[in-house]
């Protein structure tokens, strides 16, 4: 890991940012560039980022003309709101996007490494695993479904190229308040208990989700570096979290003992009940979580009260 180019799609955003980071601290013997077309990143997660940036959309980009060839590719863009309910604009965003990186990445023979998500399994029942009841229940879901797809058959055509897909689980952490609402519950139920307001969550709390910490996911993306061939994993902690059980971590970080409010959940493409099947993940990437709720929230918020 020296004297590589590598680039970061999406680097200002949440998880890109904690990505690009990371990357220049443990390895700086090397060239960083992210490419971002601002919509959901912002610059001040970049502040202390000290390579290059490029404000571009990656499905429309003509790599060639800021390129001749990369080493590594993390590739973390796309529109990742799930309210949006355009599906051509979430399809052409999220697919054409990824296939400008593919093929980019082809030509360069630069490992790909990229961001797949835990919304590919829809409401089917946990443990998650890849390649099993992949039903989506949005069209964000259905585009990263379709870009797994797509790296599936490459795996075939392209054998001496290394093409990783993580799927992550409800990632939460460091950088993320610039995704506004779609900023992890983790995230909205701090802003509200830290504002001296009781946290609202839906009936009756028990709701479960596979909450992983940033740390966890930068781990896996690093790890990922090493491994000798293509795959698609799940990047979650291996844990099902009920909302209940978040507003308790909160509670104890805080200092404070705020009851939930419950209210009705309208939404009948919700997610209830999420937990990642990690054996696969362990098996080629050597993962393992390290960040429980309790310790993942403390880490978070220890310098926020």
């Amino acid at each position: 890991m020296k004297n590589k180019k590598i680039l970061i799609t999406g680097g200002a955003g949440f998880i890109g940012s904690n990505l690009a980071l990371t990357l220049q601290q443990k390895y700086p013997d090397n060239e960083y560039i992210v490419i971002d077309n601002f919509r959901s990143g912002n610059y001040n997660n970049l502040l202390s980022f000290s390579g290059d940036v490029i404000a571009e959309d990656v499905s429309q980009i003509d790599f060639k003309k800021y390129f001749s060839k990369v080493d590594i590719i993390f590739h973390q863009a796309a529109i990742t709101d799930t309210t949006i309910t355009d599906q051509k604009e979430m399809l052409y965003q999220n697919v054409e996007g990824f296939k400008n990186v593919l093929q980019f990445a082809i030509k360069s023979k630069a490992r790909l490494i990229y961001a797949s998500s835990a919304a590919i399994y829809g409401q089917t029942p946990p443990p998650m695993k890849v390649g099993q009841n992949e039903r989506p229940s949005n069209n964000y879901g259905f585009s990263k479904l379709v870009i797994d797809n797509i790296t599936r058959r490459h795996f075939r055509i392209y054998k001496d190229n290394v093409i990783v897909g993580l799927r992550y689980f409800n990632v939460y952490g460091p950088r993320e308040q610039y995704k506004k609402k779609m900023a992890s519950m983790v995230w909205q139920l701090y802003q509200q208990m830290k504002a001296g307001k009781r946290p609202r969550i839906f009936k009756f709390g028990e709701q479960k989700r596979d909450q992983v910490y940033i740390k966890d996911v930068i781990q896996a993306n690093l790890l990922a570096l090493k491994v000798k061939r293509s795959a698609i994993v799940n990047v979650g902690s291996g844990r099902a979290t009920s909302f209940n059980d978040i507003v308790a971590a909160l509670n104890k970080a805080l200092g404070i003992n705020y009851k939930a409010i419950y209210f009705d959940n309208p939404y009948d493409f919700y997610q209830s009940y999420t937990k990642a099947d990690l054996t696969e993940t362990k098996k080629i990437l050597h993962y393992k979580s390290e960040y429980s709720i309790k310790i993942g929230v403390q880490n978070y918020f220890k310098n926020e009260k």
